[in-house]
Order: C-alpha cells, then sequence, then structure tokens
C-alpha cells in the first residue's frame, strides 16, 4: 500500500509505516495528517496486526505543523464554524493512531517537534536515536498544545516537567526524553527503525488478542481522563489563532526573529 506521502510495507503481522514530505522539515501539511489518519483507521482494522512501526525521514521524525501549508492560511482566516472543522484534523490523527489495537512503536531521528511530538505520544514506545530532540514550540509562536497532547505528555513525565516541555519549550535532549520518560528506548543514529523493528519482531510472535485486550486495558486506565482535560484544547486554538500574539509568533518564525509579544 503507497499513497502520495505514505507508504506501508508489511511484514505477516508487523506493519511498517513511512512518512516523507521530500524535505528535512517533514512538516505535518493537511494533506499529509488526512493520509496519516486513513492508513491508522485502515490498520485499526487489521485483526491479526500485532505491532505498527512510525516513523519519518532519516534526517528528522517532523518538525511540526507545516505553517506554510495553503491549507493553514485558509482555515486562518475562515469562518468559525470552518476553522474549526479544520481544527479537527490534527486531533483526528492522533486518535486514529491511539485507537490501533496493535503496539504502535514510533521511530525517531532527529527532531521530534510541535505536531509531531503530539502524534508520537499518542503512540505506544518510542525509540529515540542518541541525537534527537523532543520539542514542543508552540507557546513560543503563539498557540496552545492541543491535538489531545497536554494529557498525554502530563501521563509520560508527570506535571512539573510537562510544565518544562509544554510551557517553558524545553527543548529535551535523547537521554533527557529517557530519564523522564518519553523515549522508552535510545539507539545510535540511524538505528531508531532498526530497534523499533525488534520491538515489533518481539510483539509479533505474541497472540494478537492479548496483545490487543491487554493494550486497550492499560489504556483505558491511563487515558481515563484524558478526554476531560483536553476536550477544549481546539477551541482554545481556534481562540489563539486569532489573537495577536499569535500572528505575531508565526511571523516571528517565518522571518527568523525573536517575536515581541504583548498579551494581545
Amino acid at each position: 500500500m503507497c499513497k502520495n506521502l505514505v507508504s506501508v510495507e508489511r511484514y505477516d503481522r508487523i506493519a511498517l509505516v513511512r512518512f516523507d514530505k521530500s524535505d528535512s522539515a517533514n512538516a505535518l501539511s493537511f494533506s499529509l495528517m488526512r493520509e496519516l489518519t486513513a492508513v491508522a483507521e485502515d490498520l485499526a482494522n487489521d485483526p491479526n496486526l500485532c505491532a505498527v512501526v512510525l516513523t519519518g525521514r532519516d534526517d528528522n521524525f517532523c518538525l511540526g505543523m507545516d505553517l506554510k501549508d495553503s491549507e493553514v492560511s485558509q482555515s486562518a482566516t475562515a469562518n468559525l464554524s470552518e476553522r474549526r472543522k479544520a481544527l479537527k484534523t490534527g486531533p483526528r490523527m492522533c486518535d486514529a493512531w491511539e485507537k490501533i489495537e496493535a503496539i504502535t512503536i514510533v521511530a525517531i531521528e532527529g527532531w521530534c517537534a510541535g505536531g509531531g511530538a503530539a502524534l508520537a505520544v499518542s503512540c505506544d514506545l518510542r525509540v529515540f536515536a542518541d541525537s534527537s530532540y523532543f520539542y514542543v514550540p508552540e507557546i513560543e509562536r503563539g498557540f496552545n498544545m492541543s491535538w489531545g497532547s497536554v494529557p498525554r505528555i502530563t501521563n509520560l513525565v508527570g506535571p512539573a516537567k510537562a510544565k518544562r516541555i509544554i510551557v517553558l519549550a524545553e527543548k529535551v535532549s535523547a537521554t533527557s526524553a529517557k530519564k523522564w520518560g518519553i523515549a522508552d528506548y535510545i539507539v545510535a543514529k540511524g538505528d531508531a527503525v532498526d530497534k523499533a523493528m525488534q520491538i515489533a519482531t518481539h510483539a509479533a510472535c505474541l497472540p494478537p488478542n492479548s496483545v490487543h485486550i491487554c493494550k486497550s486495558a492499560i489504556n483505558a486506565h491511563s487515558n481515563v481522563l484524558n478526554g476531560a482535560t483536553s476536550h477544549a484544547d481546539m477551541d482554545q486554538f481556534a481562540l489563539m489563532q486569532n489573537s495577536d500574539d499569535c500572528a505575531e509568533g508565526v511571523q516571528a518564525f517565518l522571518e527568523k526573529r525573536d517575536p515581541v509579544y504583548k498579551g494581545n
């Protein structure tokens, strides 16, 4: 199965999913997010699948939302109903990956930032190359962190470190990511996919129904309050999207300068 930006390779009970925008940022456009959602929904329908490995490019997993995507600018100037519809694309993608019953393993090389970080924490396990970084720059850009990722990150690292990651936008190295609970494994640069496939191969030797049932039970326990705490983050994003600070943050990013925020 191969689409424009996402490819899927099948190895019996394992699926290896790659997404590549053909540029080093490997940023999430609306079209890419829709493809990743469709792939996740397709894989979720396979009762024999035990493991899914998700990876981006060899130089960077993903540097976040593609702010240069034409659909981003269209969404920013649309009416509220249209913006709310467009803003559901990211959280729908993350939810689709979280709902896969097979074990999902993310192989991360380079940067895993913003929307890429949100996607990574919606999966079960993360393999980091030792040169990788985890980074949530949304507040630095004048947005809030959304897509249901705030409770997911908090579940992994606890509230204090979640504030360092999300509010203070600290760049988290692979070593710190392992200590904090974001990374489950650290490997040499270039080996993330191979390690993820090793884990997937182990999972594929297990009975599929037991894998699905036990993963679902763990998620039901650990994610029980996620919806309650993040149900409004999309509307909060829509509110921030219309602020002067958001416009300044995006413009400063595109102009590669420091933003000047005024609380408007």
